[in-house]
């Protein structure tokens, strides 16, 4: 099979590009790089790299077709990265989205990456239950918020891809990401950062949000959705994660006894904007494909701290 990766050189990028690798598949990515160019990782991959910026139509020229998959996951994320430039955030993610689909062609089935953020707005508000079912209506919560650019972003994405794919006879799927982690995703997520501040031994160590509950999904597992769900679904929102809930001080309090690490905790409220709660109802995902998750909590945040602890 011949797939396309775009954004193959990000955190989930990379790891989806090494399993469709050892499972037999063609791939070529497609990156802009902004990660930064000396990436040993990608290099060991040694598959065949198109260095392009996708907000220029023009870019595309430079990427054949006949892929029978297209992965679209290249887009501005991160918490920091949205406060700081909002505007680059909202035009870069419209644009890469809206000039894929004038690109792609029918037989080429496309996978968007999406996100819970879309629906979080209805979480604080009261209106939507948490595990969260895809069903359950989206809500931007203050659109003159900057931190909210990154979900009216997707938004958009998933209607563009929903409205456009179904014009042009498209087989696509859109899997909502809930809390994926795992190496190489930067510092700007909290099991990140939370192993980084542990592996240099900060005391005291501060932590934030502990009244606060996430689902968190170990990157391959996330893979593990995303393949099932480009295999065995088709115009389709399914939420990607993990139902497993966990309170964030404990996930502090067990990244701390992952890292031999017992210092005093200076606890904080939550950023404000931070949703209270996050959980995906995976049945729909389930019953479409079979998926679930495989690997636990404990020992995905100790593959993850013995990474940075290698790679800070």
């Amino acid at each position: 099979m011949r797939v396309l990766v775009l954004g193959g050189a990000g955190f989930i990028g990379l790891h989806l590009t090494r399993r469709l690798l050892a499972e037999g598949h063609d791939v070529t990515v497609v990156d802009d790089f902004s990660r930064g160019r000396n990436d040993p990782d990608l290099a060991a991959l040694e598959v065949p790299v198109i260095s392009a910026d996708l907000t220029d139509p023009e870019a595309y020229e430079r990427i054949p077709h006949g892929w029978d998959q297209v992965y679209l996951l290249a887009a501005v994320v991160g918490v920091r990265n949205v406060e700081k430039d909002p505007g680059k955030v909202v035009r870069v993610n419209t644009m890469v989205v809206l000039n894929t689909l004038d690109w792609i062609r029918p037989e080429e089935k496309l996978f968007f990456a999406s996100t819970s953020e879309i629906y979080a707005g209805g979480v604080t508000a009261g209106i939507v239950q948490v595990p969260t079912p895809e069903t359950v209506p989206v809500m931007i919560e203050d659109v003159t918020a900057p931190r909210f650019a990154y979900a009216a972003s997707k938004l958009l994405g998933e209607e563009a891809v929903v409205h456009i794919g179904r014009a042009k006879g498209l087989q696509f799927v859109i899997g909502r990401f809930h809390n994926v982690y795992g190496p190489r995703m930067g510092a700007d997520h909290v099991i990140p950062e939370l192993s980084l501040r542990a592996a240099r031994r900060e005391d005291p160590f501060k932590v934030c949000g502990t009244d606060q509950y996430r689902a968190f999904c170990y990157v391959d597992d996330a893979v593990t959705a995303m393949l099932l769900s480009m295999d065995k679904v088709s115009g389709e929102i399914v939420h990607i994660g993990n139902d497993e809930e966990t309170n964030i001080g404990d996930l502090t309090k067990l990244v701390l006894r992952i890292a031999e690490h017992n210092p005093v905790l200076d606890v904080e409220d939550a950023p404000a904007g931070s949703v209270a709660r996050r959980c995906p109802d995976l049945t729909k995902l389930r019953g479409l494909t079979g998926y679930d998750p495989a690997v636990s909590l404990e020992e995905g945040v100790r593959r993850t701290l013995e990474w940075y602890r290698g790679n800070a």
